[in-house]
């Protein structure tokens, strides 16, 4: 069995090797009581998820819609009431910052994202925009003030259900040429809009050159975190509070073409048919073979296939094969996040992301790390999707404390 690839998030970004002592002395100016306003942070979640082209309890935000617009102008209030000063790039990732007292030096920020693919939960991507905000709301309370400045950042679309990117705002942050280019020049939806033309309705792209404004330099923050529900089984199964990230799994994928010959389905003799949609069938069943068998319990891979019509496959299906290449967390943060969550009396466990989020493209930028809390049975991207006030409280703990450790060095 080979070994799976893994590769430290300083190769992946080209970020320099730190040279240093233990960055987290100095304890005593971190806050001592860290009171979490669980039912307010509730009530968010929960108006937030009435922005959606879907009826409750589903949620469905696709990027700069209407209502996608609408749930962006209701986070910058929320930033705005916390006392943040708020700023949007050309594509609409959202920056809410709270100045330290050496607003000179690299910032701190955390964040996630909000837009929803269709028919999905209300906690995915939220609970790290949401309680991101409500951890500053935490520190400020208990009287900390932050040496690096903090900043909460809202990303546009993770998910990559308009334009079949994931990730689009962060890949930009990160620099990605490759991305800009496509996005001005040959991206459209599944409406022939382009890219182009729908940030322009929302709002956005006022410049069509703007794109290369949104890029930041590596070491624009002296670190990222990102709060996240689970989406698997793991924490809820064995009744731990917290999940601290030590590599995210990133997706290739293989994009396969199948063509055959259409026929009658009655006529044509099975030894002369040269269906599409069975060659399909037989490389996922292949594909799920070879998942199971590799021994690895952290190894997944999934077949999609297009369809037209009701019930009618036509030749020309894509599907797409993820393989896991690993991302590795910055062991640094993984110990302020480890000490954050033993000082907080919180259970905890190491583990992998098996999804992969706006996280792994910050980590071109600065040092970064991921935080889970458990979500009922690992539902996510479904209506039941569903975490505790206080499994949300918990995470919004360890986020705020462990930026308070990150801010002071």
């Amino acid at each position: 069995m080979k070994t799976p690839r893994s590769r430290p998030w300083r190769i992946f970004s080209g970020y320099p090797l730190h040279e240093s002592n233990n960055p987290f002395d100095g304890s005593s100016s971190l806050p001592t009581s860290l009171s979490v306003d669980g039912d307010s942070l509730q009530r968010q979640i929960d108006e937030l998820s009435t922005f959606s082209d879907t009826p409750a309890p589903s949620v469905t935000r696709i990027l700069y819609s209407e209502k996608d617009v609408l749930a962006r102008r209701y986070i910058k209030n929320l930033m705005g009431l916390s006392g943040l000063s708020v700023r949007e790039d050309a594509v609409g990732n959202i920056f809410g910052r709270w100045d330290g007292y050496e607003p000179g030096l690299p910032a701190v920020a955390t964040g996630s994202h909000i837009d929803a693919i269709p028919y999905s939960g209300k906690y995915d991507g939220v609970v790290g925009v949401l309680g991101a905000i409500e951890a500053i709301n935490v520190l400020k309370r208990s009287g900390f003030r932050p040496k690096r400045s903090l900043e909460v950042i809202l990303f546009t679309s993770e998910e990559p259900t308009r334009f079949g990117i994931s990730c689009l705002g962060s890949r930009l942050l990160a620099g990605s040429v490759t991305l800009a280019e496509a996005l001005k020049k040959t991206t459209v939806d599944g409406q022939n809009i382009s890219f182009v033309d729908a940030a322009r309705l929302a709002g956005y792209m006022k410049d069509e050159d703007d794109l290369s404004s949104v890029f930041l330099n590596s070491g624009s923050y002296s670190a990222f975190l990102e709060l996240h529900i689970e989406q698997g089984p793991i924490l809820e199964a064995e009744g731990l509070s917290i999940g601290i990230v030590t590599a995210i799994a990133a997706p290739a994928s293989i994009k396969v073409d199948f063509e055959g010959n259409g026929g009658h389905a009655g006529a044509v003799l099975m030894p002369n048919r040269n269906d599409a949609g069975l060659a399909a069938a037989e490389l996922a069943l292949a594909v799920e073979k070879h998942v199971l068998d590799s021994g690895s319990i952290d190894t997944v891979g999934t077949v999609v296939h297009t369809c037209t019509g009701i019930l009618e496959l036509h030749p020309g299906a894509i599907n797409s094969i993820p393989s896991k290449p690993h991302l590795e967390i910055d062991k640094s943060i993984i110990k302020a996040m480890e000490d954050a969550t033993k000082e907080l009396n919180l259970t905890h466990k190491s583990m992998i992301s098996r999804a992969y989020h706006d996280s792994l493209f910050m980590a071109r930028i600065s040092p970064m790390g991921m935080l889970f809390i458990p979500c009922y049975k690992g539902y996510s991207h479904k209506p039941e999707e569903y975490s505790s006030s206080q499994d949300i409280a918990n995470g919004v703990k360890v986020l705020a404390l462990t930026l308070a450790k990150l801010s002071l060095y």
